[in-house]
């Protein structure tokens, strides 16, 4: 019996293993052993019965009756959690765990077991456990430690020691409490119950036991030291509770282990849930522990936080307090800053923070938190004034509770949420609801205090609004309009209006500039008075909807400007009217000029002034101190006045270098625009306005008689057009020359190739220690050594600099970008030992001592030559040095007696012979390679492990080598006194010489055996290594940054803390294992792909993992841990969240690593003077740790984990799988739960949770604090990411996206970027702080590589130049680093309002200024990001930026910054903002401008009657602006930047190349399809809203993508467009007129049909596979299919062209011909199945219909003048005529469905569409036929790839061919 149970056993065991071979990756990284390994994963994420079964295993031998008690409550909690066995694995598991219940019970020997006593055994057994690991002792001893405050070195050593062992003691311990809880509750409760009730209540005040963020304040750890750092100690005694802060009640119970601080009093006053309290307990203590390590650490027993720490965190925290309060003009809730002591200090810090941690979604309303805060703190402060503790008035209920939440945030939040539901999803009129800014707004004025405190229900600002009723907004309106643009930026064009008047002016006037002309000039006056006037009227226009709650002054302000300015206009006008007047009568006395230069000069002068006070640097501290109220007056009408925007300006010499620089680019502009654009069409202007009776083609009602206005309007219409947007062409040029020459300053690209890494390197280690490693660190070995000798200098440099370089190479290792060998020849010597040089990596040394040694056999010369010709290889004399040295060293350890003697004799005489200068007379060199090999062999024994044989062999390799030395390298002189030298001769004799050997033990002369054996034994060159491009590019990157301009970093302790934040929603987090060897259409799994694009990086995986290249993907499944490790392996190769994790814990790695070398002891302030430093142990140091995790933390927001746990999603898995190997990782996440109201309601409430993953692996929740419902009001992202920050700490945050990576050698320079903070940029110190990206997904396609190429240039040089010297930049995306406490208390660092904020990251950039901010940028570190690499995804993310900025147009904040800033810092912001896509926009509407006019005048016939009497058309002017237009459109000047980073980083040649070859690939096709993208969806995003987030896909391959999703995508925003400019081409050629032939209009039109070409084959032309015939045809039947496929309900457009179109939006504009076209569309589409009572009339009808259509075309062609060409004619006619048709009744869809006409226009435009696709899809087709046309397109698409010698056309074949072979 006993053996059918084991062999069931066996059979359940290996079931169950392959259950976890089949889930490999899925689970936890911890896999436990025995049946504990088996839990399947549905049970392990809900509990602990892994946990539970791997403690019984482990106590099975001490207690197998505990272990059998621990299984049986493991089966019942996995019976209760699944009773049916529906998860998978679940019913194996309990049969298997059964089968072990029943095994242990058996062993009992049959004995009766009575489970009565299963709780008092397992009580005893608790108790033995404890007393054997002296649990309760060792807690007793570390709070002695703790109390103590005096910490030595082996306390700590100790403790680290014990560390480990005591997290599997607690994990035991924890499992036997969680069994011991559920069975007390059927114990004795007067007896074991009682007692384990009390345990319980012990036990889990133990910090090991308590969940906590990161430091352990409810009770202490034994585990982690960071409780015992000096400055957290004295953090923690500054909130304590003192005897003067009012009495808690007694029933007031304090959670943990702890003493009363002053939060709990907070908690119990005001309400605070208990997880906020202890969050914030947290956020405060270290806020205070950092700020005072800065200041200095306290050395004394019982540590105290200086005064200054606590006035700096309290003025940081309260900045934007004081600020607001100061502009309202209202008291603070406090005296003065002097008149409070720290207490009270520390008191409303933390109350601030309290407000803010629960606020939820009001934490996007700044100075609603303020509000909040200024009356909750004038009640904390009289409740401090009481001996008692009370409860705050505001936060009580009726029912006498208190809650902060319910009572103060709630009802805001009700408001909130209801205005945020009228915006219906995001497609309701921005005017129509009330966004976060209006509410924050209302906080901007003192009427904001008739809300009252406590609030008042019925106020204006928690005004519930009416459906029917439209809600108020606050001082802006986000109409949807293009006058957006005109009013925010109308200084600009007024200024581009003016300029181009005056120089208009001036060409009509040959140049000449008399009093006449400068009359004429003056009429500059009146314009700029009209054009004032209109944006007055569009400050009033634009205002609608916010007159009834919009501030009275700001109302008042309108009006009175709208006055003022019509009234001035008038009056100018008039003036200048009669001025005009004055000159053409004769004898005038010029009265109205004088009045009129007197109005001029005195307005003039009146705005200059204002100009100056408000917008020059000098001047603004004085208009500010003004206050006289006609002064006041003025200003406020020249400029509104905000809450922010308030003081936008820079010192005087950036002022100044702006100015300087828009100077250049109007000098440039304005001289181009007179010269090629202006002038030319002076003299054809005047020759056709004068030109009389010109017969027009067709009737025309305006320029007859009018002098040809029309004509003239054509004419000057592309000039104007190009004139408007051609300074953004300036910008861009002086944009690259300027930032190239920063850069070149800055000293970027200096380090390019490979070859200048090595000729570099020995300069490395100082550069290094100069910028990167701190004052404790440098005092190491600089004290030990004489700094005055330069050799000591550099050894010291270089053994500082080994252990970082070292940890770069391993990090490079570990993501296999290298191999081992490529990894050993890398790797720099520890540089520690006695050896008296520097030793340098072999990489550098390899093959240099063979080298050497051949220039010495071919040396026929002196010493000297010999030794100046090895040095011309500054790494050969390093290598022969370093030989030598060695040499002498390992031969002086190996022998000792007479054999030392020898070899102290030898080198003696050597180097006697080397200062004589007769090396070549002493040593006979040609025996050198027969000493060589001696040695080697010598070497080669050496570096194995020890045994007797090799300690034989290795004395017999040294005698031989003293054979060959004495007897043949040396010379005869030396060989004879030596052979007669007596002591040696005696040893000789005796067989005692070198008999024995002294085998090597000691590290360092083990580390120099290894060294030199390579040194003497790597033959090839090692120029190439590394040879992966990637570990390439960062070493050349790293060790270029070396020697750029960056702040010395501070000591770990002292840095800056900070936090990263990543957003996450279900993107991949881990490639599953299915999803590696899934295939897609083409055959081509993901694994497969990488493996050909990845060949070098798969090779170096395999060999990591002790795999053959020749594995299989099948073999690594057969292993779990590599089956995980593949997994990994794959997703750090995309766009996953486990690269991003990876990359930033780096940050943490980095931090432990300088704190372990920096060597700071707990407690202790000084820093440990050891030996040099290495980097062996520093992972394992949990002092190391503890100093990381104070300075770093790691948040990621998973929003939707909660509802991934519930549902089982693979993501859950995964995210848990990240925990678990990352122990700082916290995961914020948003739960739901379901409560059930006594009426029988369900509602949900929602909770932000932080969890970590415990000593289990588990995740354990940390802090659960409850919302005041649905926190997604507005944009998911910025929601997302607001409700997460509160669990972020620090006092600076790095943003960072999921499609990002960061590298060690980067994050190295973390702490140096953030001294910027601290340094000087302008009168602000940095706000954000910008960061340099590096793409890393340009290297497999061309469009990749084109969006790669743009994307760096604009993160690099277009950054630098937005920082410096314009002042301008924003923040444009992650990676930048902010001010956490600056962002966090004005808004956060994002904002969210639904739709106008949906490019949610600009908008903190923009934030930031406003508020006084400064941006800056920095590019000696990078951070890691990835892009698309399709051209649809890329177009798709396009799309979205560009409708981003459309709704940036409409937004209150660019209309401020627009207004607020000087005129050239408007410029700047203008031209890198919204006025770049306005520019875009531009480029297409010359197209069209210049089209229209043509065929407008080739219609008209005017064209050949101006080409036969004026002989001249204004062709230069034409020429310039459509060469312009050009070369914008083809992306030259997008190109440009480009170039220059090129040039600057990868050298002038290289440069050249690129650019050839990109335009080789077709770039320009690329760029101008690229600018119709932008073009519509800014445009559409205006005018029509439309703009949303567009998940754009992150995946690997690029697949092919069928014709119908193509035409589906850019039917409306490219192919319509491309057909119409198209049509207006082929008129202009057809009725258009020239003398030079049809020639002259292709030509002239080159850039139009470009654009036609470029918008309408793009998508095809860079579709993979797009031209293979196969492909071809399968797209042509699935277009077919698509196209006639009726739809229906539920069908989507995907499947359906009818549903398709349903969806489109289309907008028309004329009505032509309707009825008559319709009513043959009806006849002919008529639906038999409709009449089936009239098939045979209907049909006769038909035919009837179709004869006499035909012979009514054959009786007009034969009787009329009717020709092919107006056959022609009336096709092209027809063509916009029937799609203005189908646009207008779409527009009229009901009266068109009503009249029964909609079927007919649904079938016309189906025509249409069929029409368009055919026109498309023929050239496609045509050039199919030809296989060579596949081939160029798969070089032309992927040739970055061939040249990296990849297989691409296999992967594009797919790999099924292989396979069945």
């Amino acid at each position: 019996m006993a053996s059918v149970k084991a062999n069931w056993e066996r059979l359940v065991r290996a079931t169950l293993n392959r259950e976890q071979l089949r889930n490999a990756g899925q689970g936890h990284e911890r896999v436990p052993s025995g049946i504990a390994g088996a839990v399947p994963p549905s049970l392990v994420r809900t509990t602990n019965i892994d946990a539970i079964l791997q403690a019984a295993d482990e106590i099975q031998d001490e207690d197998p009756n505990v272990a059998r008690i621990l299984c049986e409550q493991a089966y019942s909690m996995a019976q209760d959690l699944d009773p049916n066995s529906d998860g998978r694995g679940v019913l194996q598991f309990k049969t298997g765990l059964m089968s072990v219940i029943k095994q242990k019970l058996a062993k009992k020997d049959g004995g009766r077991i009575d489970r009565n006593r299963d709780i008092e055994h397992l009580w005893e057994f608790y108790q033995r456990y404890k007393r054997r690991h002296r649990v309760d002792d060792l807690q007793r001893e570390e709070q002695k430690w703790r109390e103590s405050g005096t910490f030595s070195t082996a306390n700590l050593g100790e403790f680290e020691l014990r560390s480990l062992e005591m997290k599997k003691v607690f994990a035991t311990l924890r499992a036997l409490v969680e069994v011991m809880e559920v069975l007390s509750k059927d114990a004795d409760p007067q007896g074991v119950g009682r007692r384990i009730v009390e345990e319980l209540r012990r036990i889990k005040k133990v910090g090991e036991l308590t969940p906590y963020n990161i430091v352990p304040l409810e009770a202490p750890s034994l585990t982690n030291p960071i409780g015992l750092f000096p400055e957290v100690r004295g953090a923690v005694s500054a909130i304590r509770y003192t005897e003067h802060f009012p009495r808690l009640p007694p029933e007031f119970e304090i959670s943990g282990e702890r003493d009363a601080d002053m939060f709990d009093l907070l908690e119990y006053v005001f309400g605070f849930q208990n997880d906020n309290i202890r969050n914030q307990r947290e956020h405060v203590i270290l806020a205070i522990a950092n700020a005072q390590s800065r200041l200095g650490l306290p050395v004394q027993s019982d540590p105290k936080i200086d005064e200054k720490a606590i006035n700096e965190v309290f003025l940081k925290v309260l900045d934007n307090y004081i600020k607001w309060c100061k502009y309202l003009r209202i008291r603070l809730a406090w005296n003065s800053i002097e008149a409070i002591n720290r207490d009270r200090k520390l008191f409303l810090v933390s109350l601030y923070l309290l407000i803010w941690g629960e606020a939820a979604n009001v934490r996007f309303l700044p100075e609603c938190i303020c509000y909040i805060f200024h009356h909750m703190a004038k009640e904390l402060d009289a409740i401090l004034d009481h001996g008692e503790a009370d409860r705050a008035a505001s936060c009580k209920a009726e029912n006498g509770s208190v809650s902060f939440l319910d009572q103060v945030i709630c009802p805001i939040y009700k408001t909130m949420a209801l205005e945020a539901a009228r915006n219906n999803n995001g497609k309701a009129a921005h005017s129509s609801w009330r966004n976060y800014d209006d509410f924050n707004e209302y906080f901007w004025s003192p009427a904001c205090f008739e809300l009252s405190w406590p609030m008042r229900k019925e106020s204006s600002f928690l005004f519930e609004p009416k459906k029917s009723k439209r809600t108020g907004k606050s001082t802006f309106v986000e109409h949807r309009t293009f006058l957006h643009l005109y009013r925010s930026f109308h200084r600009l064009w007024i200024f581009l209006a003016l300029m181009f008047q005056v120089l208009t002016i001036i060409a009509f006037n040959d140049g000449d500039i008399n009093l006449d002309t400068f009359k004429v000039m003056l009429s500059i006056g009146p314009s700029f008075a009209i054009l004032n006037f209109i944006e007055s009227c569009l400050d009033v226009l634009l205002t609608f909807g916010a007159y009834s709650t919009a501030r009275g002054m700001a109302i008042s302000r309108l009006v009175i400007r709208f006055f003022w300015c019509g009234l001035s206009s008038v009056f100018v006008t008039y003036v200048y009217v009669k001025v005009l007047e004055e000159r053409h009568q004769q004898n005038s006395n010029s009265n109205y000029f004088r009045i009129y230069i007197l109005v001029l000069g005195v307005y003039a002068a009146l705005r200059l002034v204002l100009a100056l006070l408000l917008k020059f640097p000098a001047c603004h501290t004085l208009s500010e101190m003004s206050d006289q109220s006609f002064f006041q007056f003025f200003k406020w009408i020249y400029q509104e006045r905000y809450y922010v925007g308030r003081g936008l300006f820079e010192k005087m010499t950036d002022y100044c270098r702006y100015v300087a620089y828009w100077l250049v680019i109007f000098a440039c502009k304005f001289t181009f625009a007179y010269f090629l654009q202006i002038r030319p069409l002076v003299k054809p202007t005047n020759t056709i306005r004068r030109l009389p009776h010109l017969t027009y083609s067709w009737h025309d009602f305006i320029s007859k008689d009018n002098n040809n206005a029309l004509t003239i309007v054509s004419l000057w219409a592309p000039v104007v057009a190009i004139y408007l947007m051609d300074i953004h062409i300036w910008y861009t040029v002086l944009s690259a020359i300027v930032g190239g020459v920063m850069g070149a300053r800055a000293r970027l690209g200096e380090i390019r190739t490979l070859e200048m890494v090595h000729k570099r390197f020995e300069s490395f280690p100082e550069a290094f220690v100069k910028n990167l490693v701190s004052e404790p660190a440098k005092r190491i070995p600089l004290n030990r050594q004489t700094p005055q000798e330069a050799q000591y200098m550099n050894k010291a440099y270089a053994a500082l600099f080994a252990p970082f370089w070292n940890e770069i190479i391993k990090s490079l290792r570990e993501e296999d970008y290298i191999s081992n060998r490529e990894m050993d020849l890398l790797c720099v010597p520890s540089n520690t030992g006695t050896l008296r040089l520097v030793q340098w990596p072999l990489f550098l040394l390899s093959s240099k001592i063979l080298l050497a040694v051949d220039l010495a056999l071919d040396c026929r010369d002196t010493q000297g030559d010999l030794w100046n010709r090895i040095c011309r290889d500054e790494y050969m004399a390093y290598a022969v040095q370093e030989c030598y040295y060695s040499v002498e060293k390992i031969l002086h350890s190996l022998v000792d007696g007479e054999g030392r003697l020898w070899v102290e004799r030898i080198f003696r005489e050597i180097n006697n012979s080397i200062s004589e200068g007769s090396l070549l007379i002493a040593l006979q060199l040609t025996k050198l390679p027969l000493v060589l090999s001696r040695f080697t062999a010598l070497t080669g024994l050496l570096i194995r492990n020890e045994s007797p044989e090799l300690a034989k062999g290795a004395a017999k390799a040294v005698y031989d080598l003293y054979e060959v030395v004495t007897h043949d390298l040396l010379s005869n002189d030396l060989r004879e006194q030596l052979d007669t030298w007596n002591i040696l001769l005696r040893a000789r004799n005796e067989g005692r010489l070198f008999s024995r050997i002294e085998w090597p033990r000691h590290p360092e002369i083990k580390e120099q055996v290894k060294r030199l054996h390579l040194l003497l034994t790597v033959k090839d060159s090692a120029a190439n290594i590394p040879k992966n491009l990637e570990a390439r590019r960062r070493l050349q990157f790293f060790t270029n940054s070396l020697f750029m301009d960056m702040p010395q970093a501070k000591p770990v302790c002292e840095m800056i803390p900070f936090s990263v934040f990543t957003p996450y929603y279900s993107e991949t987090v881990l490639y599953s294992s299915s999803e590696l060897r899934v295939e897609n259409e083409d055959g081509i799994s993901i694994l497969f792909y990488l493996q050909k694009i990845f060949p070098d990086e798969w090779e170096n995986f395999l060999e990591r993992i002790g795999r053959g290249e020749s594995t299989g993907d099948v073999e690594l499944q057969e292993s779990s841990s590599d089956a995980l490790e593949l997994r990994f392996w794959v997703s750090y190769r995309g766009q996953t969240l486990a690269r991003t994790v990876r990359g930033m814990m780096y940050y943490r790695r980095a931090l432990m690593l300088q704190s372990f070398l920096e060597r700071r002891s707990i407690g202790v302030a000084e820093y440990s003077q050891s030996d040099f430093p290495t980097a062996q142990g520093f992972e394992s140091s949990i002092e190391a740790r503890a100093q990381a995790d104070l300075k770093f933390t790691y948040v990621v927001s998973c929003q939707i984990y909660g509802q991934q746990k519930q549902r089982k999603a693979p993501e859950a898995a995964d995210i848990a799988l990240l925990l678990q190997r990352n122990e700082a990782l916290r995961v914020a996440f948003i739960h739901v739960e379901e409560i059930a109201g006594a009426d029988g309601k369900v509602s949900q409430a929602f909770y932000s949770k932080l969890v970590k993953a415990d000593i289990h692996g588990k995740d354990q929740e940390i802090y659960s604090i409850r919302l005041p419902g649905d926190p997604k009001l507005g944009e998911g992202k910025p929601e997302n990411q607001n409700h997460a920050i509160i669990f972020t700490r620090g006092e600076a945050i790095q943003t960072i996206d999921m499609n990002q990576d960061n590298y060690l050698e980067e994050a190295v320079k973390m702490r140096n970027l953030l001294e910027e903070f601290r340094a000087n940029h302008g009168i602000r110190p940095p706000t954000i702080l910008g960061v340099r990206e590096h793409v890393f997904t340009g290297s497999v396609s061309s469009l990749a590589w084109f969006m790669s190429n743009q994307e760096t240039s604009f993160v690099t040089l277009g950054q630098r130049v937005l920082a410096h010297p314009l002042k301008v930049r924003m923040h444009y995306g992650h990676p930048d680093v902010f001010d956490r406490i600056f962002h966090i208390t004005r808004g956060g660092i994002s904002k969210a309002s639904r739709v106008i904020n949906i490019s949610e990251d600009i908008y903190a950039g923009f934030n930031s200024t406003l508020r006084q901010g400064n941006i800056t940028h920095h590019e000696y570190i990078q951070v890691g990001k990835g892009r698309d690499v399709g051209l649809n995804q890329i177009a798709l993310f396009e799309g979205k930026v560009a409708g981003g900025n459309g709704e940036q147009v409409l937004s209150r904040d660019v209309y401020r910054l627009g207004q607020l800033f000087d005129f050239f810092r408007m410029l700047s912001f203008f031209f890198t903002t919204v006025g770049y896509y306005v520019c875009t926009m531009m480029t297409v509407l010359t197209v069209y401008v210049f089209l229209y006019g043509r065929v407008y005048l080739a219609f008209s016939g005017l064209d050949e009657g101006i080409a036969k009497q004026a002989k001249m058309y204004g062709n230069t002017a034409l020429d310039a602006a459509l060469n312009a237009q050009f070369l914008v459109q083809i992306g030259v000047f997008t190109a440009v930047p480009m170039i220059m980073g090129f040039i600057l980083e990868l050298g002038l040649l290289k440069a050249i190349f690129s650019f050839i070859t990109m335009q080789l690939q077709l770039c320009s096709v690329f760029f101008t399809f690229s600018l119709g993208t932008r073009t519509h969806y800014f445009g559409r995003t205006i005018l029509h809203g439309g703009a949303k987030y567009r998940a754009t896909g992150r995946g690997f391959v690029v697949r092919h993508i069928k014709f119908a999703e193509n035409y589906r995508l850019y039917s409306r925003s490219h192919f319509v467009k491309a057909l119409e400019v198209a049509l207006l081409l082929i008129v202009y050629i057809a009725y258009g007129y020239t003398d030079q032939g049809a020639g002259y209009f292709v030509l002239a039109t080159i850039s139009s049909w470009f654009l036609v070409v470029s918008w309408l084959f793009a998508p095809y032309i860079f579709n993979p596979s797009g031209f293979e015939w196969q492909k071809t045809v399968e797209d042509f039947d699935d277009w077919t299919s698509w196209l006639l496929y009726k739809g229906g309900v539920g069908v989507k457009g995907d499947n359906s062209w009818e549903s398709w179109w349903d969806e489109e939006q289309i907008y028309g504009f004329s009505w032509v011909v309707l009825v008559v076209i319709v009513m043959i569309f009806k006849v002919f589409t008529y639906s038999p199945k409709k009449s089936t009572n009239f098939q045979l009339v209907m049909r006769f009808t038909q035919g009837v219909t179709s004869l006499g259509l035909v012979a009514a075309l054959c009786l007009v062609v034969a009787f009329t003048n009717l020709s092919i060409a107006d056959l022609f004619a009336s096709i092209l006619a027809f063509i916009p005529t029937g799609w203005a048709i189908i646009c207008l009744a779409v527009t009229w869809k009901k009266v068109v469905r009503s009249l029964g006409l909609w079927d007919s226009v649904r079938e016309f435009a189906r025509m249409y569409d069929a029409g368009m696709g055919v026109i498309i899809f023929a050239p496609i087709a045509f050039l199919s036929w030809f296989p060579f046309v596949s081939t160029f397109q798969s070089r032309l698409l992927f040739n970055q790839a061939f040249s990296r010698g990849l297989e691409i056309s296999l992967i594009l074949a797919g790999n099924k061919a292989n396979v069945e072979i």
